[in-house]
Protein backbone atom coordinates (compact mmCIF):
# COMPACT_ATOMS: atom_id res chain seq x y z
CA UNK A 1 0.00 0.00 0.00
CA UNK A 2 1.45 2.89 -0.88
CA UNK A 3 1.08 6.26 1.81
CA UNK A 4 2.00 9.78 1.29
CA UNK A 5 5.65 9.35 2.70
CA UNK A 6 5.99 7.14 0.09
CA UNK A 7 5.29 9.11 -2.45
CA UNK A 8 6.89 12.61 -1.58
CA UNK A 9 9.38 12.42 -3.97
CA UNK A 10 7.17 11.45 -7.16
CA UNK A 11 4.14 13.75 -6.40
CA UNK A 12 6.33 16.96 -5.26
CA UNK A 13 7.54 18.17 -8.46
CA UNK A 14 3.64 18.72 -9.61
CA UNK A 15 2.38 20.04 -6.27
CA UNK A 16 4.53 23.19 -6.28
CA UNK A 17 2.89 26.27 -4.93
CA UNK A 18 3.88 29.75 -5.80
CA UNK A 19 3.46 32.22 -2.98
CA UNK A 20 0.27 34.03 -2.77
CA UNK A 21 1.58 36.87 -5.05
CA UNK A 22 2.64 35.07 -7.57
CA UNK A 23 -0.69 32.82 -7.47
CA UNK A 24 -2.89 36.00 -8.38
CA UNK A 25 0.03 37.27 -10.43
CA UNK A 26 -0.53 33.79 -12.87
CA UNK A 27 -4.56 33.89 -12.43
CA UNK A 28 -4.40 37.86 -13.43
CA UNK A 29 -2.62 36.30 -16.75
CA UNK A 30 -5.28 33.89 -17.37
CA UNK A 31 -7.90 35.85 -17.19
CA UNK A 32 -6.61 38.47 -19.84
CA UNK A 33 -7.38 35.90 -22.15
CA UNK A 34 -10.44 35.48 -20.97
CA UNK A 35 -11.41 38.94 -21.12
CA UNK A 36 -12.80 39.11 -24.45
CA UNK A 37 -16.02 37.86 -22.95
CA UNK A 38 -16.01 41.12 -20.83
CA UNK A 39 -17.29 43.56 -24.11
CA UNK A 40 -20.54 41.82 -23.64
CA UNK A 41 -20.44 42.69 -19.89
CA UNK A 42 -19.98 39.13 -18.61
CA UNK A 43 -18.75 39.56 -15.23
CA UNK A 44 -18.99 38.06 -12.17
CA UNK A 45 -18.40 39.32 -8.58
CA UNK A 46 -17.68 36.94 -5.37
CA UNK A 47 -17.14 37.60 -2.00
CA UNK A 48 -16.28 35.45 1.01
CA UNK A 49 -17.08 37.69 4.93
CA UNK A 50 -14.46 39.94 5.86
CA UNK A 51 -13.10 38.03 8.53
CA UNK A 52 -12.66 39.49 12.14
CA UNK A 53 -9.16 39.14 13.17
CA UNK A 54 -9.60 39.09 16.83
CA UNK A 55 -7.51 35.32 16.20
CA UNK A 56 -5.97 32.93 13.38
CA UNK A 57 -8.24 31.61 10.58
CA UNK A 58 -10.29 28.54 11.46
CA UNK A 59 -11.50 25.90 9.82
CA UNK A 60 -15.39 27.60 9.45
CA UNK A 61 -13.10 30.90 7.87
CA UNK A 62 -11.60 28.51 5.30
CA UNK A 63 -14.82 27.01 4.66
CA UNK A 64 -16.34 29.90 3.12
CA UNK A 65 -13.16 30.77 1.01
CA UNK A 66 -13.28 27.45 -0.57
CA UNK A 67 -16.42 27.49 -1.59
CA UNK A 68 -15.87 30.74 -2.98
CA UNK A 69 -12.93 30.06 -4.70
CA UNK A 70 -14.52 26.88 -6.20
CA UNK A 71 -17.64 28.75 -7.54
CA UNK A 72 -15.03 31.90 -9.19
CA UNK A 73 -12.71 29.39 -10.63
CA UNK A 74 -15.89 27.33 -12.27
CA UNK A 75 -16.85 30.84 -13.64
CA UNK A 76 -13.22 31.97 -15.04
CA UNK A 77 -13.45 28.14 -16.41
CA UNK A 78 -16.52 29.58 -18.37
CA UNK A 79 -14.55 32.69 -19.75
CA UNK A 80 -16.05 35.31 -17.25
CA UNK A 81 -14.74 38.25 -16.27
CA UNK A 82 -14.44 37.34 -12.40
CA UNK A 83 -13.56 39.69 -9.87
CA UNK A 84 -13.07 37.61 -6.54
CA UNK A 85 -12.83 39.31 -3.19
CA UNK A 86 -12.22 38.35 0.13
CA UNK A 87 -10.24 40.27 2.91
CA UNK A 88 -10.40 41.00 6.60
CA UNK A 89 -12.38 43.28 8.92
CA UNK A 90 -10.56 45.13 11.38
CA UNK A 91 -12.00 47.61 13.67
CA UNK A 92 -13.80 47.43 16.81
CA UNK A 93 -13.92 46.51 20.81
CA UNK A 94 -12.85 43.28 19.99
CA UNK A 95 -9.84 43.97 18.32
CA UNK A 96 -8.76 46.09 20.87
CA UNK A 97 -9.13 43.89 23.35
CA UNK A 98 -7.11 41.04 21.66
CA UNK A 99 -4.13 43.45 20.83
CA UNK A 100 -4.00 44.12 24.46
CA UNK A 101 -4.06 40.76 26.04
CA UNK A 102 -1.27 40.00 23.76
CA UNK A 103 0.62 43.49 24.31
CA UNK A 104 0.50 44.70 20.85
CA UNK A 105 -1.33 47.72 19.02
CA UNK A 106 -4.11 46.94 17.41
CA UNK A 107 -2.68 47.38 14.05
CA UNK A 108 0.40 45.54 14.44
CA UNK A 109 -2.00 42.33 16.03
CA UNK A 110 -4.22 43.17 12.97
CA UNK A 111 -0.86 42.51 10.38
CA UNK A 112 0.27 39.83 12.41
CA UNK A 113 -3.01 37.83 11.77
CA UNK A 114 -3.54 39.09 8.24
CA UNK A 115 -0.57 37.54 7.75
CA UNK A 116 -2.20 34.18 8.48
CA UNK A 117 -5.05 34.49 6.37
CA UNK A 118 -3.09 35.41 3.56
CA UNK A 119 -0.52 32.21 4.27
CA UNK A 120 -3.50 29.83 4.73
CA UNK A 121 -5.43 31.26 1.48
CA UNK A 122 -2.13 30.39 -0.23
CA UNK A 123 -1.46 26.68 1.07
CA UNK A 124 -5.18 26.24 0.45
CA UNK A 125 -4.78 27.46 -3.31
CA UNK A 126 -6.89 30.07 -2.88
CA UNK A 127 -7.28 32.39 -6.60
CA UNK A 128 -8.53 35.92 -5.25
CA UNK A 129 -8.32 39.20 -7.36
CA UNK A 130 -8.63 41.33 -4.03
CA UNK A 131 -7.57 41.27 -0.68
CA UNK A 132 -9.43 44.18 1.26
CA UNK A 133 -8.21 45.38 4.34
CA UNK A 134 -10.86 47.77 6.32
CA UNK A 135 -7.45 49.53 7.52
CA UNK A 136 -6.55 50.30 4.60
CA UNK A 137 -7.00 54.05 3.35
CA UNK A 138 -8.58 53.47 0.75
CA UNK A 139 -10.87 51.51 2.73
CA UNK A 140 -11.81 54.39 4.83
CA UNK A 141 -12.13 56.93 2.21
CA UNK A 142 -14.92 55.48 0.69
CA UNK A 143 -16.79 54.79 4.64
CA UNK A 144 -16.54 58.49 4.52
CA UNK A 145 -18.04 58.67 1.27
CA UNK A 146 -20.82 56.31 2.00
CA UNK A 147 -21.46 58.41 5.38
CA UNK A 148 -21.83 61.23 3.52
CA UNK A 149 -24.15 60.26 0.97
CA UNK A 150 -26.29 58.55 3.26
CA UNK A 151 -26.39 61.39 6.05
CA UNK A 152 -27.16 64.10 2.73
CA UNK A 153 -30.08 61.68 1.97
CA UNK A 154 -31.61 62.12 5.51
CA UNK A 155 -30.70 58.43 6.79
CA UNK A 156 -28.39 59.39 9.98
CA UNK A 157 -29.32 60.77 13.09
CA UNK A 158 -28.19 60.87 16.44
CA UNK A 159 -30.07 59.26 19.76
CA UNK A 160 -29.63 57.98 22.73
CA UNK A 161 -29.90 54.09 22.78
CA UNK A 162 -30.56 51.08 25.94
CA UNK A 163 -30.01 48.02 25.54
CA UNK A 164 -28.27 44.38 25.67
CA UNK A 165 -24.54 44.46 23.76
CA UNK A 166 -22.91 41.01 22.59
CA UNK A 167 -19.32 42.11 22.42
CA UNK A 168 -18.58 38.81 20.00
CA UNK A 169 -21.47 39.32 17.62
CA UNK A 170 -20.92 43.57 17.73
CA UNK A 171 -24.11 43.70 18.37
CA UNK A 172 -27.45 44.94 20.30
CA UNK A 173 -29.59 41.94 21.34
CA UNK A 174 -33.43 42.30 21.28
CA UNK A 175 -34.59 40.14 24.36
CA UNK A 176 -35.70 36.92 22.79
CA UNK A 177 -32.45 36.63 20.93
CA UNK A 178 -31.06 35.69 24.58
CA UNK A 179 -31.69 33.60 27.33
CA UNK A 180 -33.19 34.17 30.78
CA UNK A 181 -29.51 35.01 32.04
CA UNK A 182 -28.92 37.44 29.11
CA UNK A 183 -26.38 35.27 27.36
CA UNK A 184 -25.92 35.34 23.44
CA UNK A 185 -26.37 31.98 22.09
CA UNK A 186 -24.05 31.90 19.99
CA UNK A 187 -20.93 33.03 21.93
CA UNK A 188 -22.82 31.23 25.62
CA UNK A 189 -21.18 34.56 26.91
CA UNK A 190 -23.14 37.47 28.97
CA UNK A 191 -24.34 40.10 26.81
CA UNK A 192 -23.56 43.73 28.64
CA UNK A 193 -26.36 46.28 29.58
CA UNK A 194 -25.42 49.88 27.69
CA UNK A 195 -26.66 53.29 27.32
CA UNK A 196 -24.74 55.90 24.85
CA UNK A 197 -25.58 58.07 22.54
CA UNK A 198 -25.55 57.27 18.85
CA UNK A 199 -26.04 57.92 15.54
CA UNK A 200 -28.55 55.49 13.85
CA UNK A 201 -29.38 54.78 10.04
CA UNK A 202 -32.96 55.37 9.02
CA UNK A 203 -33.44 51.24 8.28
CA UNK A 204 -36.77 51.47 8.70
CA UNK A 205 -37.33 53.93 5.81
CA UNK A 206 -36.96 50.92 3.67
CA UNK A 207 -39.03 48.58 5.10
CA UNK A 208 -41.20 48.38 2.17
CA UNK A 209 -38.43 47.58 -0.59
CA UNK A 210 -36.81 45.59 1.28
CA UNK A 211 -39.88 43.35 2.65
CA UNK A 212 -40.66 43.18 -1.16
CA UNK A 213 -36.39 42.46 -2.19
CA UNK A 214 -37.37 38.93 0.19
CA UNK A 215 -40.75 38.24 -0.84
CA UNK A 216 -40.51 38.74 -4.63
CA UNK A 217 -37.04 38.44 -5.45
CA UNK A 218 -37.30 34.22 -4.70
CA UNK A 219 -32.94 33.81 -5.47
CA UNK A 220 -31.98 36.80 -3.86
CA UNK A 221 -31.66 34.98 -0.74
CA UNK A 222 -30.37 30.84 -0.85
CA UNK A 223 -31.08 28.58 0.43
CA UNK A 224 -34.84 28.63 0.60
CA UNK A 225 -34.93 28.39 4.15
CA UNK A 226 -32.53 31.20 5.20
CA UNK A 227 -35.16 33.36 2.90
CA UNK A 228 -38.16 32.45 5.21
CA UNK A 229 -36.45 33.20 8.47
CA UNK A 230 -35.81 36.59 7.23
CA UNK A 231 -38.94 37.05 5.73
CA UNK A 232 -40.39 36.31 9.06
CA UNK A 233 -38.36 38.78 10.91
CA UNK A 234 -38.57 41.42 8.21
CA UNK A 235 -42.38 41.66 8.55
CA UNK A 236 -42.80 41.90 12.13
CA UNK A 237 -41.18 45.57 11.14
CA UNK A 238 -37.40 46.51 10.32
CA UNK A 239 -36.19 48.87 13.03
CA UNK A 240 -33.15 51.42 12.93
CA UNK A 241 -29.62 50.62 14.21
CA UNK A 242 -26.95 52.27 15.25
CA UNK A 243 -23.87 52.87 12.75
CA UNK A 244 -21.55 54.76 15.71
CA UNK A 245 -20.41 54.12 19.11
CA UNK A 246 -18.78 56.47 21.25
CA UNK A 247 -17.08 54.15 24.16
CA UNK A 248 -14.76 52.64 20.67
CA UNK A 249 -11.41 54.24 19.64
CA UNK A 250 -10.35 51.57 17.38
CA UNK A 251 -11.82 52.32 14.30
CA UNK A 252 -13.23 54.93 11.76
CA UNK A 253 -14.21 58.02 13.17
CA UNK A 254 -17.43 59.92 12.27
CA UNK A 255 -16.46 62.55 10.40
CA UNK A 256 -18.77 65.42 11.86
CA UNK A 257 -18.38 64.29 15.32
CA UNK A 258 -14.81 62.50 15.51
CA UNK A 259 -15.02 61.13 18.87
CA UNK A 260 -17.37 59.16 17.62
CA UNK A 261 -16.48 55.53 15.40
CA UNK A 262 -17.91 54.14 13.23
CA UNK A 263 -19.98 50.75 14.13
CA UNK A 264 -18.17 47.85 12.82
CA UNK A 265 -20.40 45.80 10.73
CA UNK A 266 -21.73 49.32 8.88
CA UNK A 267 -17.59 49.99 8.11
CA UNK A 268 -16.77 46.40 7.35
CA UNK A 269 -20.13 45.81 4.62
CA UNK A 270 -18.31 48.94 2.66
CA UNK A 271 -15.23 46.70 2.19
CA UNK A 272 -17.36 44.86 -0.17
CA UNK A 273 -17.21 47.82 -2.79
CA UNK A 274 -13.58 48.98 -1.44
CA UNK A 275 -12.50 45.71 -2.41
CA UNK A 276 -13.25 46.55 -5.70
CA UNK A 277 -10.99 49.51 -6.30
CA UNK A 278 -8.20 48.81 -8.64
CA UNK A 279 -4.93 49.52 -6.92
CA UNK A 280 -3.74 53.04 -7.50
CA UNK A 281 -7.04 54.28 -8.48
CA UNK A 282 -8.18 56.86 -6.82
CA UNK A 283 -11.72 55.33 -4.34
CA UNK A 284 -15.25 56.56 -4.80
CA UNK A 285 -18.51 55.34 -5.14
CA UNK A 286 -18.65 56.03 -8.98
CA UNK A 287 -15.71 53.96 -9.86
CA UNK A 288 -17.01 51.28 -7.50
CA UNK A 289 -19.99 50.42 -9.94
CA UNK A 290 -17.05 50.29 -12.68
CA UNK A 291 -15.13 47.69 -11.16
CA UNK A 292 -17.61 44.95 -10.75
CA UNK A 293 -20.35 45.87 -8.76
CA UNK A 294 -23.21 44.63 -8.00
CA UNK A 295 -21.88 41.32 -6.38
CA UNK A 296 -23.13 38.37 -8.24
CA UNK A 297 -23.00 36.71 -4.73
CA UNK A 298 -22.14 36.98 -1.22
CA UNK A 299 -20.67 33.45 0.55
CA UNK A 300 -21.74 34.15 4.21
CA UNK A 301 -22.25 32.05 6.87
CA UNK A 302 -26.08 31.91 7.80
CA UNK A 303 -25.43 33.73 11.62
CA UNK A 304 -24.46 36.84 9.87
CA UNK A 305 -27.59 36.64 7.15
CA UNK A 306 -29.46 39.75 8.72
CA UNK A 307 -26.57 42.03 8.49
CA UNK A 308 -25.83 41.24 4.59
CA UNK A 309 -29.53 40.58 3.65
CA UNK A 310 -31.76 43.52 5.49
CA UNK A 311 -28.99 45.86 6.88
CA UNK A 312 -26.76 45.89 3.90
CA UNK A 313 -29.44 46.30 1.08
CA UNK A 314 -31.10 49.33 3.41
CA UNK A 315 -27.30 50.75 3.16
CA UNK A 316 -27.47 50.36 -0.30
CA UNK A 317 -30.91 51.88 -1.22
CA UNK A 318 -29.69 55.21 0.69
CA UNK A 319 -26.43 55.64 -1.15
CA UNK A 320 -27.67 54.86 -4.71
CA UNK A 321 -26.22 51.89 -5.53
CA UNK A 322 -27.20 48.33 -6.70
CA UNK A 323 -28.04 46.03 -5.23
CA UNK A 324 -25.80 42.07 -4.66
CA UNK A 325 -27.93 39.61 -7.09
CA UNK A 326 -27.80 37.26 -4.24
CA UNK A 327 -26.80 36.65 -0.81
CA UNK A 328 -25.70 32.68 0.01
CA UNK A 329 -25.82 31.86 3.53
CA UNK A 330 -24.09 28.15 4.21
CA UNK A 331 -24.54 26.20 7.43
CA UNK A 332 -21.87 26.06 10.29
CA UNK A 333 -19.17 23.68 10.70
CA UNK A 334 -19.92 21.56 13.97
CA UNK A 335 -17.81 19.27 15.67
CA UNK A 336 -19.45 17.32 18.56
CA UNK A 337 -22.70 18.99 17.48
CA UNK A 338 -22.04 22.31 18.17
CA UNK A 339 -20.64 25.21 15.38
CA UNK A 340 -16.65 25.39 15.07
CA UNK A 341 -15.48 28.81 16.07
CA UNK A 342 -12.69 30.84 17.87
CA UNK A 343 -15.00 32.25 20.64
CA UNK A 344 -15.73 28.50 21.96
CA UNK A 345 -12.57 27.14 21.09
CA UNK A 346 -13.24 24.28 19.31
CA UNK A 347 -12.02 24.90 15.88
CA UNK A 348 -10.08 21.85 13.37
CA UNK A 349 -6.91 23.76 12.65
CA UNK A 350 -6.78 24.21 8.95
CA UNK A 351 -3.21 24.76 8.83
CA UNK A 352 -2.17 21.59 10.28
CA UNK A 353 -5.09 19.70 7.97
CA UNK A 354 -3.50 21.06 4.96
CA UNK A 355 0.32 20.89 5.86
CA UNK A 356 -0.17 17.36 7.12
CA UNK A 357 -2.52 16.48 3.59
CA UNK A 358 -2.50 18.97 1.08
CA UNK A 359 -5.08 21.52 -0.61
CA UNK A 360 -6.83 19.19 -2.17
CA UNK A 361 -7.64 16.49 0.39
CA UNK A 362 -8.84 19.40 2.49
CA UNK A 363 -11.10 21.02 -0.75
CA UNK A 364 -12.46 18.04 -1.75
CA UNK A 365 -13.83 16.81 1.53
CA UNK A 366 -15.37 19.91 2.50
CA UNK A 367 -16.86 20.31 -0.90
CA UNK A 368 -18.23 16.98 -1.04
CA UNK A 369 -18.59 15.93 1.87
CA UNK A 370 -21.38 18.62 3.61
CA UNK A 371 -24.60 19.98 1.25
CA UNK A 372 -23.76 23.62 0.92
CA UNK A 373 -25.93 25.65 2.84
CA UNK A 374 -26.52 23.06 5.28
CA UNK A 375 -24.36 22.46 8.72
CA UNK A 376 -22.12 19.68 8.30
CA UNK A 377 -20.21 17.67 11.18
CA UNK A 378 -16.33 16.96 10.65
CA UNK A 379 -15.22 13.36 11.37
CA UNK A 380 -11.76 12.41 11.31
CA UNK A 381 -12.87 8.81 9.65
CA UNK A 382 -15.08 10.22 7.10
CA UNK A 383 -12.47 12.80 6.20
CA UNK A 384 -10.05 9.73 5.53
CA UNK A 385 -12.54 7.40 3.87
CA UNK A 386 -14.25 10.29 1.49
CA UNK A 387 -10.87 11.40 0.13
CA UNK A 388 -9.16 7.58 -0.21
CA UNK A 389 -12.22 6.31 -1.55
CA UNK A 390 -12.83 9.32 -4.62
CA UNK A 391 -9.05 10.33 -5.33
CA UNK A 392 -6.80 7.87 -4.61
CA UNK A 393 -8.66 4.39 -5.44
CA UNK A 394 -11.41 5.69 -7.80
CA UNK A 395 -9.34 8.04 -9.44
CA UNK A 396 -5.60 7.97 -9.04
CA UNK A 397 -5.76 3.94 -9.27
CA UNK A 398 -8.09 4.32 -12.70
CA UNK A 399 -5.52 6.60 -13.87
CA UNK A 400 -2.32 4.62 -13.22
CA UNK A 401 -3.65 1.52 -14.50
CA UNK A 402 -4.74 2.90 -17.69
CA UNK A 403 -1.25 4.80 -18.10
CA UNK A 404 0.29 1.63 -17.22
CA UNK A 405 -1.79 -0.10 -19.81
CA UNK A 406 -1.15 1.82 -22.68
CA UNK A 407 2.75 1.86 -22.10
CA UNK A 408 2.39 -1.67 -21.88
CA UNK A 409 1.07 -2.28 -24.96
CA UNK A 410 1.20 0.88 -27.11
CA UNK A 411 3.96 2.71 -26.39
CA UNK A 412 1.99 5.50 -24.13
CA UNK A 413 0.49 6.66 -27.10
CA UNK A 414 -3.07 7.29 -28.10
CA UNK A 415 -3.92 5.58 -31.41
CA UNK A 416 -7.36 6.30 -32.27
CA UNK A 417 -8.82 9.21 -32.91
CA UNK A 418 -11.61 9.42 -30.19
CA UNK A 419 -14.62 11.27 -32.03
CA UNK A 420 -14.36 9.10 -34.69
CA UNK A 421 -13.53 5.78 -33.79
CA UNK A 422 -15.93 5.42 -30.50
CA UNK A 423 -19.27 5.88 -31.46
CA UNK A 424 -21.96 7.96 -29.54
CA UNK A 425 -23.56 5.80 -27.65
CA UNK A 426 -20.02 3.87 -26.31
CA UNK A 427 -21.08 3.90 -22.56
CA UNK A 428 -18.43 6.06 -21.55
CA UNK A 429 -19.23 8.70 -24.14
CA UNK A 430 -22.65 8.65 -23.28
CA UNK A 431 -22.41 8.77 -19.68
CA UNK A 432 -19.80 12.16 -20.12
CA UNK A 433 -22.05 13.36 -21.81
CA UNK A 434 -24.84 13.47 -19.60
CA UNK A 435 -22.99 14.08 -16.47
CA UNK A 436 -20.68 16.92 -17.52
CA UNK A 437 -24.16 19.46 -18.28
CA UNK A 438 -25.74 18.12 -15.32
CA UNK A 439 -22.40 19.03 -13.06
CA UNK A 440 -22.39 22.32 -15.03
CA UNK A 441 -25.51 23.41 -13.73
CA UNK A 442 -24.97 21.79 -10.28
CA UNK A 443 -21.85 24.43 -10.28
CA UNK A 444 -24.28 27.13 -11.10
CA UNK A 445 -26.81 26.98 -8.58
CA UNK A 446 -23.83 26.64 -6.39
CA UNK A 447 -24.71 22.64 -5.49
CA UNK A 448 -20.82 21.97 -5.00
CA UNK A 449 -21.77 18.35 -4.00
CA UNK A 450 -23.75 17.38 -6.69
CA UNK A 451 -21.28 18.83 -9.25
CA UNK A 452 -18.23 16.55 -7.71
CA UNK A 453 -20.67 13.43 -7.27
CA UNK A 454 -21.30 13.77 -11.23
CA UNK A 455 -17.47 13.65 -11.54
CA UNK A 456 -17.31 10.96 -9.62
CA UNK A 457 -19.77 8.92 -10.40
CA UNK A 458 -18.60 9.19 -13.97
CA UNK A 459 -14.94 7.65 -12.58
CA UNK A 460 -17.03 4.91 -10.77
CA UNK A 461 -18.28 3.33 -14.27
CA UNK A 462 -14.92 4.04 -15.36
CA UNK A 463 -13.40 1.25 -13.08
CA UNK A 464 -16.17 -0.88 -13.32
CA UNK A 465 -15.83 -0.78 -17.88
CA UNK A 466 -12.24 -1.65 -16.71
CA UNK A 467 -12.91 -4.62 -14.92
CA UNK A 468 -15.90 -5.67 -17.69
CA UNK A 469 -13.46 -5.15 -20.77
CA UNK A 470 -10.75 -6.51 -19.38
CA UNK A 471 -8.26 -4.95 -21.60
CA UNK A 472 -5.11 -6.43 -20.29
CA UNK A 473 -6.77 -9.74 -21.39
CA UNK A 474 -8.04 -8.71 -24.64
CA UNK A 475 -4.24 -7.52 -25.61
CA UNK A 476 -3.93 -11.98 -26.04
CA UNK A 477 -6.44 -12.09 -28.41
CA UNK A 478 -6.10 -11.72 -31.95
CA UNK A 479 -6.20 -8.35 -33.46
CA UNK A 480 -10.22 -7.36 -33.18
CA UNK A 481 -9.87 -7.84 -30.02
CA UNK A 482 -6.39 -6.32 -29.34
CA UNK A 483 -8.12 -3.27 -31.13
CA UNK A 484 -11.38 -3.46 -28.57
CA UNK A 485 -8.66 -3.36 -25.82
CA UNK A 486 -7.66 0.05 -27.11
CA UNK A 487 -10.44 1.86 -27.37
CA UNK A 488 -11.37 0.69 -23.94
CA UNK A 489 -7.86 1.77 -22.57
CA UNK A 490 -8.24 5.15 -24.54
CA UNK A 491 -12.07 5.75 -23.21
CA UNK A 492 -11.41 5.70 -19.68
CA UNK A 493 -8.23 7.86 -20.26
CA UNK A 494 -10.56 10.80 -22.10
CA UNK A 495 -13.08 10.24 -19.39
CA UNK A 496 -10.32 11.01 -17.12
CA UNK A 497 -9.69 13.71 -18.71
CA UNK A 498 -13.19 15.34 -19.12
CA UNK A 499 -13.11 14.35 -14.92
CA UNK A 500 -9.80 16.80 -14.86
CA UNK A 501 -11.19 19.74 -16.27
CA UNK A 502 -14.75 19.45 -14.67
CA UNK A 503 -12.97 18.96 -11.07
CA UNK A 504 -10.06 21.77 -11.63
CA UNK A 505 -12.39 24.23 -9.49
CA UNK A 506 -12.27 21.83 -6.72
CA UNK A 507 -8.90 20.15 -6.80
CA UNK A 508 -6.86 22.18 -9.36
CA UNK A 509 -3.90 20.60 -7.70
CA UNK A 510 -4.53 17.22 -8.82
CA UNK A 511 -6.29 18.41 -11.55
CA UNK A 512 -2.84 19.69 -12.89
CA UNK A 513 -1.31 16.20 -11.99
CA UNK A 514 -3.50 14.19 -14.32
CA UNK A 515 -3.36 16.58 -17.19
CA UNK A 516 0.58 16.38 -16.67
CA UNK A 517 0.37 12.74 -16.55
CA UNK A 518 -1.95 12.96 -19.99
CA UNK A 519 0.88 14.36 -22.11
CA UNK A 520 -0.32 18.33 -21.66
CA UNK A 521 2.01 21.04 -20.81
CA UNK A 522 0.94 23.60 -18.07
CA UNK A 523 0.25 25.82 -19.89
CA UNK A 524 -2.22 23.98 -21.80
CA UNK A 525 -3.73 23.27 -18.55
CA UNK A 526 -4.01 26.92 -17.97
CA UNK A 527 -5.75 27.59 -20.86
CA UNK A 528 -8.40 25.01 -19.89
CA UNK A 529 -12.96 26.05 -20.65
CA UNK A 530 -15.67 23.92 -19.52
CA UNK A 531 -15.49 23.56 -23.32
CA UNK A 532 -12.87 21.21 -22.78
CA UNK A 533 -15.35 18.71 -21.15
CA UNK A 534 -16.34 17.85 -24.24
CA UNK A 535 -15.47 14.22 -25.57
CA UNK A 536 -12.89 13.95 -27.82
CA UNK A 537 -9.96 16.31 -26.34
CA UNK A 538 -7.42 13.86 -26.30
CA UNK A 539 -6.00 13.41 -29.69
CA UNK A 540 -4.70 10.78 -31.58
CA UNK A 541 -1.10 10.47 -31.47
CA UNK A 542 -0.93 12.05 -28.23
CA UNK A 543 2.07 10.46 -25.93
CA UNK A 544 1.34 9.99 -22.16
CA UNK A 545 3.66 10.61 -19.62
CA UNK A 546 5.88 7.79 -17.24
CA UNK A 547 3.03 6.85 -15.34
CA UNK A 548 3.43 8.28 -11.76
CA UNK A 549 0.62 7.58 -8.94
CA UNK A 550 -1.41 10.94 -8.58
CA UNK A 551 -2.82 10.83 -4.80
CA UNK A 552 -1.90 8.77 -1.86
CA UNK A 553 -3.45 7.01 0.31
CA UNK A 554 -4.60 9.00 3.55
CA UNK A 555 -3.22 7.15 7.01
CA UNK A 556 -5.16 7.94 10.43
CA UNK A 557 -2.11 7.86 12.78
CA UNK A 558 -1.43 10.63 10.60
CA UNK A 559 -4.44 12.44 10.77
CA UNK A 560 -5.16 12.48 14.42
CA UNK A 561 -2.11 15.15 14.78
CA UNK A 562 -4.19 17.80 12.84
CA UNK A 563 -7.72 17.21 14.97
CA UNK A 564 -8.18 19.54 18.15
CA UNK A 565 -9.72 18.32 21.30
Amino acid sequence: MLTRSMLSKSIKPFGLRAPPRVLRSLHTAVRCSADHSDAKGDNYTITTPLYYVNAAPHMGSAYSTIAADTAARFQRLKGRHVRFVTGTDEHGEKIAAAALSNGMSPQQHCDHIVGEYETLWGQLDIAYDAFIRTTSSKHEKLVHETLKRVWEKGDIYLSDYEGWYCVGCEEFKDEKEMDAQHNCPTHLTPCQHRKEANYFFRLSRYQKEIEELLTKEAGFVRPESRRNELVTWVKDGVRDFSISRSAVQWGISIPNDPVQTVYVWFDALIGYLSGLIPEGAEPSLAKVKESGWPASVHIIGKDILRFHAIYWPGMLLSADLPLPKQVYGHGFLTKNGMKMGKALGNTLDPKELVSDYGSDAVRFYFMKEIIFGQDGDFSDERFRNTVNAALANNIGNMLNRSLNLLKKFCKSEVTIDLTADIPPDHQLRQLATEKMPAAHDAYERLALHEAIDACTSLCAQGNQFLERTEPWHLFKGDEAQKAQAVTAICAVLETLRIVAVALKPVVPQLSMRIYQQLGYSPQQFQDLTWHDTAWGGLPKGQLTSKPVPVFARLEAKELEAAVKA
